[in-house]
């Protein structure tokens, strides 16, 4: 590298993304004023089912995350600069306990883990739907952190007795690379256990519901400096003067920051597993028509708050075609893309939460519950499932615009949904609105952008103008019915 190119190159950063079907570790730095990014290492993720339980492997997923730490300090050397900053995020709502020894207490269970089933149901019979929403202001959903703490005090209060920290995914991480303990704000929010608008834990709720609060960390802002790695870590690393960042951990609140919204009233679809759609807000939103829709609250990054609701995403095409035997991604859309069908399905129905390689079965199932027609063919069931969430996200928005009285004028669709054209233009087709699609790496994107904003590289705000600057964007205007 030249003198004058590298001369006009940031520090380095690595973004570690772990999502629940595979993770990421990526350098990022600023050449001149575009972001670049360069994916070192990815590895798959799961849960792994043990006596009837689903489980994550935390340690595999550690391990992962250290090969990849080893792999940018390498390529550090080569472009000639150290890595300034690390910072980790994930998917929502699962925690480890550690104890008085900072050992985990038992294994880190799935979201999708049966153990929940009533838990929702039971708290809700003891405390009013109203009460809840009126202080957490999140979706009521059955695998939310609040739900899970209920079962383990239910099944092994003993745990809860020995705990001493509670820590969501990202933040054990960041414990385990710097000794400090704390729990950022974005993946604090998702738990419902979180007061928006006090800012802190909800304390009374959790003595309300008989929740014990005393392992909940101190809670940070996303761009806050947590510490610098422990002395043993960056010497085995490489990684010495590494500081690591607490960057919006909650995996979409990484991916909003990313999304280049150009207007006050876009929407955004953080769009994979799951599909987050929602908007931006200057404070959370806890009418009767938020709490009637089943809106949350979010916490993102530089204070906003994010109304949105999850709707459940490719996770049903992704065991579909795991059932089909793993078929090319291209191959099922161009298969969808010559298929027509007028049935439709929720997506959001409780009967798809859990895995399984009867997937396909169960939305046979469900259309003819429904009396609507029957898929003929993989590439129809393919366009059935393409077609409902494009009809759910519609839905959505409806929602969401009458929760917030703001008229959404555009959508922006980040992540890896964003590469599925066919689902882009059904969307378009389905809202009678422009979708913006892009970037596919939106939540590595927004993880970096916190680290070159916590290391004053870039300045506050400007964050979205590198996203449009670095990276190309594909727009798809709305079309006639069922015309991908």
């Amino acid at each position: 590298m030249s003198g004058s190119a590298s001369s006009q190159r940031s520090s380095l950063h690595v973004a570690v993304d772990l999502g629940a079907s595979g993770g990421r570790v990526a350098l990022g730095w600023l050449e001149g004023t575009k972001l670049q990014v360069d994916i070192l290492h990815r590895f798959p993720n799961g849960a792994v089912p043990i006596r009837g339980a689903l489980h994550w492997d935390i340690v595999g997923l550690w391990r992962e995350v250290l090969h990849g730490l080893r792999l940018a300090s390498a390529r550090g050397r080569e472009l000639g600069q150290s890595v300034s900053s690390i910072g980790v995020d994930s998917w929502a709502v699962d925690f480890a306990l550690l104890d008085q020894h900072d050992e985990l207490l038992c294994g880190v269970r799935s979201y999708r883990d049966p153990r929940t089933d009533g838990a929702m149901d039971a708290l809700l019979k003891r405390v009013s739907r109203a009460e809840v929403y009126g202080v957490t202001g999140l979706q009521f959903l059955p695998f939310n952190t609040l739900y899970q703490l209920l079962t383990v005090q239910r099944d092994a209060p003993d745990q809860l007795e020995r705990a001493r920290s509670l820590l969501l995914i990202p933040d054990l991480l960041h414990f385990w690379l710097t000794g400090r303990k704390v729990c950022e704000r974005t993946n604090a929010s998702t738990t419902q256990c979180y007061d928006p608008g006090s800012g802190e834990w909800a304390f009374d709720l959790l003595e309300r519901v008989g929740l014990p609060h005393h392992f909940l960390p101190e809670i940070v802002d996303a761009g806050d400096v947590i510490a610098p790695l422990t002395l043993s870590l960056a010497s085995d690393l490489g990684l010495e003067g590494a500081v690591v960042v607490a960057v919006g951990t909650h995996d979409t609140a990484s991916a909003v920051a990313a999304a280049p919204l150009t207007t006050p009233h876009g929407a955004y679809i953080s769009s994979g597993t799951w599909s987050l759609v929602g908007l931006e807000t200057p404070a959370a939103v806890l009418n009767a028509a938020a709490l009637e829709a089943n809106l949350t609250n979010e916490a993102g990054v530089h204070g906003t708050n994010r109304l949105l609701k999850n709707v459940m995403g490719l996770w049903i095409l992704q065991e579909c075609r795991r059932a089909w035997g793993i078929p090319e991604w291209t191959l099922l859309y161009s298969e969808a893309q010559d298929a027509v069908t007028d049935a439709r399905i929720d997506p959001d129905d409780a009967r798809y939460l859990a895995p399984g390689l009867n997937m396909p079965e169960r939305i046979t199932a469900h259309c003819a519950e429904l009396e609507q027609p029957i898929p003929a063919s993989r590439g129809e069931m393919v366009r059935l499932i393409l077609e409902s969430l494009a009809a759910r996200y519609a839905t959505v928005l409806r929602e969401l615009e009458l929760a917030s009285g703001v008229n959404v004028d555009a959508i922006h669709v980040v992540g890896g949904g964003s590469q599925v054209a066919l689902l882009n233009q059904l969307t378009a087709n389905a809202t009678g609105l422009s979708v913006i699609a892009g970037p596919v790496d939106a939540t590595l994107i927004g993880n970096l952008l916190v680290q070159l904003g916590a290391l004053l590289e870039i300045e506050a705000g400007t964050g979205r103008d590198v996203v449009r600057s670095s990276f190309a964007l594909e727009r798809h205007e709305p079309r006639g019915e069922n015309n991908g």
